[in-house]
C-alpha cells in the first residue's frame, strides 16, 4: 500500500510532527484543522478553505467526503456555521459528529477533521 503524506506549510506539523493530510487505504484523511479570524463563521471559513487545499494536493474534494467531525468548545456556537457546511458539501453530506471540548489555543472556536475517499 502507498502512503503520500501531504503538508499545508504550517510550522505546527512540523513542531508536532503530523501531515495535514494522509492518503492511504483509498481515503484521504485530513488532520483536525482550525482556522483563523474572529468569529466561529470566519473561522470555519478559513478551516475549509486549508482542509480544500490539502484535498486539491491529494486529488480529492470536499465532495469526496465520507466523515468530517466538529469539535467546539461551545456547542451553541455550531449552529452559525450550519449554512457555511451545508454551502460547503452540498449535495454530498458526509456522515458528521460534532463534539464539544478544549481545543488547543482557547482562540480557536471550530476544528475540523474530515476523511473522503481518494480518487
Amino acid at each position: 500500500m502507498t502512503i503520500t503524506r501531504i503538508s499545508s506549510g504550517s510550522p505546527f506539523e512540523e513542531k508536532i510532527g503530523y501531515s495535514r493530510a494522509v492518503v492511504a487505504g483509498g481515503f484521504v484523511h485530513v488532520a483536525g484543522t482550525v482556522g483563523q479570524g474572529d468569529t466561529v463563521e470566519d473561522q470555519c471559513r478559513a478551516a475549509l478553505a486549508t482542509i480544500t487545499q490539502a484535498l486539491e494536493k491529494a486529488g480529492s474534494s470536499l465532495a469526496d467526503a465520507v466523515r468530517v467531525t466538529y469539535y467546539l468548545p461551545d456547542r451553541h456556537e455550531f449552529e452559525p456555521c450550519w449554512p457555511i457546511l451545508r454551502e460547503a458539501f452540498g449535495d454530498n453530506p458526509p456522515a458528521a459528529t460534532m463534539v464539544e471540548c478544549a481545543l488547543i489555543d482557547p482562540k480557536y472556536r471550530i476544528e475540523i477533521e474530515l476523511t473522503t475517499l481518494a480518487r
